[in-house]
């Protein structure tokens, strides 16, 4: 007899949405508002939500659409942000909205082209830094021929096989003051939570810039910087830990007094760890002077003092 019940052919495996909706009109409806919304926004199109033929034409697609342009910025970052940090960098280059919000998830940066930040390009594609290392985009050492990387406690720079002028930080291998302050401005308009910044050769002006633009400034490490350049550094209400650097021999050659130290007691009151490198200071002015105003003042240390003061760390 012939058999009544043949085998019913083998079902094509369905799609990720039929797995997760069962409900093929509920999904329907809800891929299409989707749609809709998104071409309003973009467009200014508006679409009819009874266009039977746009439903149609969307749900034949939804199959093979990448399902995360379906969500929002903000679901997409909270998934992205779970990625280890390994796979962020990879997956940046999935398509230019995921280098966007992987971009937004970066807190630390060491620049090393100072054009990146001049010309806006490092806050647009890093929007929520916290902490920024600027000292090696302040020396242009584009020329050095020298592969050799010599480091000094906190300094770290290329030499130049030309080493004539007996110095390893030239003056004119500094970028000028007022791109440096220029530079600032930007940082400080783009990044108002800054908790940590390190740069060379900045001005009381860009200071004040960093100092006014963000308050939650809690670090600062100053390179080459002078009396005048504290001026700006005392406005910094919230700092707390702060590393300054003034004469360095084949480094620097500036000079810190009583006198700034003095501005700088007076206006960083909350600072807990100071550090002090080539600095020209006595007794009766720097130390009583940061004794008496800076009372949090946990740790206070000295290098390459240029007075009689003892040279190793102390903790007041």
């Amino acid at each position: 007899m012939p058999n009544r019940n043949p085998k019913s052919p083998l079902k094509k495996p369905p799609s990720w949405p039929n797995l997760w909706f069962k409900d093929k009109t509920t999904l329907k409806h809800v891929v299409f508002k989707m749609q809709l919304d998104n071409t309003n926004n973009n467009n200014n199109v508006s679409l009819s939500p009874n266009s039977k033929s746009k439903q149609q034409d969307f749900t034949k697609t939804c199959s093979t659409t990448d399902l995360f342009s379906l969500l929002s910025d903000e679901i997409l970052l909270q998934i992205l942000s779970k990625l280890p940090e390994s796979l962020r960098n990879p997956n940046s280059l999935v398509c230019k909205r995921w280098l966007f919000l992987l971009g937004r998830l970066v807190r630390s940066v060491k620049l090393l082209d100072w054009n990146f930040l001049q010309s806006g390009r490092l806050i647009s594609r890093f929007p929520n830094l916290t902490d920024v290392h600027l000292a090696s985009a302040c020396i242009n050492d584009s020329e050095k021929s020298s592969g050799i990387l010599l480091t000094h406690r906190l300094i770290s720079i290329h030499l130049d096989s030309d080493f004539s002028s007996g110095r390893f930080v030239c003056e004119q291998n500094l970028l000028p003051s007022v791109s440096i302050d220029r530079g600032l401005r930007i940082l400080a308009q783009g990044c108002p939570n800054l908790r940590n910044l390190v740069l060379i050769s900045a001005t009381a002006e860009g200071l004040s810039s960093v100092a006014e633009e963000c308050p939650t400034l809690q670090e600062l490490e100053l390179h080459d910087c002078t009396d005048l350049s504290l001026r700006g550094i005392s406005a910094c209400r919230n700092l707390q830990i702060l590393k300054l650097l003034g004469a360095v021999d084949g480094f620097y050659s500036s000079v810190i007094s009583d006198i700034g130290l003095t501005i700088l007691a007076h206006g960083c009151k909350r600072l807990v760890k100071l550090e002090l490198s080539g600095c020209e200071g006595s007794y009766d002015g720097m130390i009583s002077a940061i004794g008496q105003c800076c009372q949090m003042l946990e740790e206070l240390t000295f290098y390459d003092q240029q007075t009689n003061i003892h040279s190793q760390p102390k903790k007041n």
